[in-house]
């Protein structure tokens, strides 16, 4: 039985996706995204494969931005738009994704401000928007990662303020690191997401980096001021963390871990991510991964939510949570619980080859 609120629509209780949908969103997080592939090995059965669907979207939505011919970016986001709107309406698009979507938004009394704030950071994407400071960037991040993090927690069954503020942090780290490993990337596809203020204190004229993008001494110092922010934010996740179910703490705990190594990384490399795109090797995953279960022996201090993520935890506060989640992820019970070990240690084995010396 789910919340009662005019985001969702009345419809009968039986999924619209199939098990064979659930497998193609299991693919695409598995082909999109080695670290969060990875990291999902560690959740619990059912809210693994609720993470799966709701990352199939989020992944479909950013290729097909980014897919799009030039000057079809904003029509791409339009059509996205009209798709969400179908999920909450109870009639998704035909894709497995879209009906993941439809029966994870229903599931788990998802407010529609967060699927929208995904889709408007990915209209500033279309517009080629491009960030003054570092709060600026910081709220394009609430958008397309934020919005993430807290549609995890309401899936792994948290509504707290507190846990949605800290997960919120964690994806704006996340999405940090990701803008620090990817300067040369985007800039060689016309993207820039270095807040300009900052680019103008180490006289750096953007429209020129972005004509010949160079690794600098001056680059690598902004990509290393990216980096603090995230890892300030990165500590602050912790008591987030622990403050979620303890079958979900490792996964997230490692996608935490995985992402800041990238930082690292990027470190070890003299913040030169113009010229090469930091990587985090198999054998330091799979180390990261064990280290996923220990809980860190001190856990900063309570914050305040981030001003880019508030609204966010706001619109959780003003939908009501679920009654019960319905056991339909299931899929029929022990058979399929069995199907779906046999597939995780499968997976599992390919990470330990893929580690292997």
């Amino acid at each position: 039985m789910r919340a009662s609120s005019p985001d969702f629509a009345e419809r009968p209780p039986a999924p619209f996706a199939s098990g064979r949908d659930h497998a193609a969103c299991r693919a695409a997080i598995r082909q999109g995204s080695r670290s969060f592939h990875a990291a999902s090995l560690l959740l619990p059965p059912g809210t693994r494969r609720a993470a799966y669907g709701l990352y199939a979207f989020c992944r479909h939505s950013d290729d097909a931005v980014d897919e799009a011919r030039a000057g079809t970016s904003a029509a791409a986001v339009v059509r996205l738009q009209a798709r969400l709107a179908r999920a909450y309406a109870g009639d998704p698009a035909d894709s497995p994704a879209d009906r993941a979507l439809a029966d994870i938004l229903a599931a788990y009394a998802i407010p529609r401000t967060l699927p929208e704030a995904l889709l408007d950071g990915l209209a500033w994407d279309a517009r080629g928007r491009r960030y003054e400071t570092l709060s600026d960037l910081c709220a394009y991040a609430a958008r397309v990662a934020g919005s993430v993090g807290a549609m995890m927690t309401l899936i792994m069954g948290v509504r707290d303020p507190e846990i949605l503020a800290r997960a919120c942090d964690l994806g704006v780290a996340m999405q940090l690191t990701n803008i620090a490993r990817d300067v040369g990337e985007d800039a060689r596809a016309g993207r820039l997401y270095l807040p300009l203020r900052w680019l103008a204190e180490e006289g750096i004229e953007p429209d020129a980096f972005l004509a010949k993008p160079e690794a600098s001494p001056a680059i690598g110092r902004l990509v290393a001021r990216l980096l603090d922010a995230a890892e300030l934010l990165y500590a602050r996740s912790e008591s987030g963390i622990r403050g979620l179910p303890p079958g979900c703490r490792p996964a997230i705990r490692a996608a935490r871990l995985i992402y800041a190594e990238i930082g690292r990384e990027i470190e070890r490399a003299g913040h030169d991510s113009v010229s090469r795109r930091a990587r985090v090797p198999g054998r330091r995953k799979a180390a990261l991964l064990a280290r996923a279960a220990l809980p860190r022996a001190t856990v900063p201090a309570p914050a305040p939510c981030l001003p880019e993520t508030a609204f966010l935890v706001a619109a959780v506060s003003a939908v009501p949570a679920p009654t019960a989640v319905p056991g339909w992820w299931d899929l029929g019970g022990k058979v399929v619980r069995v199907l779906d070990m046999i597939e995780i240690l499968r997976e599992r084995e390919a990470l330990a080859r893929e580690s292997a010396p």
